[in-house]
């Protein structure tokens, strides 16, 4: 049974199952990525948690739809396979939003997707995706028994159509083990300050990795979901106004202790497969973040089965991949997916997205 709260039809409110069930399908590839950045770096998750609760909650109101709020992945990757420590990491945000905010404010975007190229966007997708499966090898490897116990589940839910909710089964069953190790913790509020896990640094590596995430949110972030909020929601929403909203969504969460966080189609996507149609999937999805921060001790993070994180971290890898040539249709294109993806793991993103812009730019002049 649906309930709807008092607002105009276009933007209304409605806590039903089917909201609920749209809000776990944006929290599939959420949850599994900043709980693997909290057991890599020193980011604070009660903080990131809370940063992801409000925002969820401001967009989908603001928005009047179910408007998803994802981690920056080249960032978040980056920061979690160590190439990004968290100073340079919060940097990075910081510099992006800046930008964001003011390219949306110009109406520049649909010109900066059309300079970088979708196929160097989506080979710094692939680059990520290897980066990760990298790392997830790593600590897979750690106690393999365990991860061929979380291999098992996954492959379990992938064979009946439910592969997404194999995910939230692993993370769960590695929090349980972990409440098993470390007890139930008793909820406490984050403190209040700025900066909390440590004060950004500007680096080389920061400047690459917001180059390289810049290409990855103006293709996928901005133009890509401002064409599904029409096909999904026929609302209008244009890719402007979403680089302002992850703009102002970076420079405000990562002074509070949070990390950089874009719009995203796949996100959306996924709530609307999940069944949400409401802005009320935010605001369900956000109070849950919030509950979650009172309780996301660093003990239970310590306990929690790092065979199962490269399980996780390989189940994202995997989706990253597959969103990466989704839509790679031409020869050209795929070599150019895979020469950036794969430089991208030799040598370093920024480098691989510089080097892909300029071929990128080189082939279209001969057209």
């Amino acid at each position: 049974m649906a309930y709807s709260f008092g607002s105009t039809a276009e933007t209304g409110l409605e806590f039903s199952t089917r909201e609920l069930t749209g809000a776990l399908g944006d929290s599939v590839t959420v949850l599994p990525l900043i709980v693997a950045l909290a057991m890599t770096t020193s980011v604070s998750l009660p903080h990131v948690l809370i940063g992801f609760g409000l925002f969820q909650i401001v967009w989908g109101l603001y928005y009047g739809m179910p408007l998803s709020v994802e981690p920056m992945k080249a960032l978040v990757g980056l920061a979690m396979v160590g190439a990004l420590s968290y100073a340079e990491l919060a940097a990075a945000g910081l510099l992006a939003g800046g930008v964001l905010l003011v390219v949306g404010r110009l109406g520049l975007v649909g010109r900066l997707q059309r300079v970088v190229g979708e196929p160097v966007v989506r080979g710094v997708q692939f680059a990520v995706a290897l980066l990760l499966l990298e790392s997830a090898v790593g600590l897979s490897l750690e106690n393999v028994s365990v991860a061929v116990a979380g291999f098992a589940v996954v492959a379990g839910f992938a064979l009946v159509g439910r592969q997404q909710t194999s995910v939230l089964v692993v993370l769960a069953l590695g929090g349980v083990a972990a409440v098993a190790t470390a007890g139930v913790p008793t909820p406490r509020v984050p403190e209040v300050a700025l900066f909390p896990a440590g004060t950004p640094t500007l680096s080389t590596a920061a400047l690459e990795g917001t180059a390289a995430q810049l290409g990855m949110t103006v293709g996928n972030a901005a133009i890509a979901t401002a064409l599904l909020c029409g096909d999904l929601y026929d609302r209008d929403v244009s890719a402007d106004s979403l680089s302002r909203s992850m703009g102002v969504t970076c420079l405000a969460a990562v002074p509070i202790g949070g990390v950089p966080m874009c719009h995203g189609s796949g996100g959306l996507a996924g709530k609307y497969a999940f069944g949400a149609r409401t802005a009320g999937a935010n605001v369900l999805l956000g109070v849950g973040y919030l509950a979650l921060a009172l309780v996301a001790a660093g003990a239970l993070l310590a306990a929690f089965p790092m065979a199962l994180l490269g399980v996780l971290l390989v189940v994202v890898a995997l989706e990253l991949g597959r969103a990466a040539f989704a839509r790679v249709d031409d020869g050209r294109s795929f070599a150019l997916v895979v020469g950036v993806g794969v430089l991208g793991l030799a040598v370093n993103v920024g480098l691989a997205f510089v080097l892909g812009a300029i071929v990128f730019w080189l082939l279209s002049r001969d057209e």
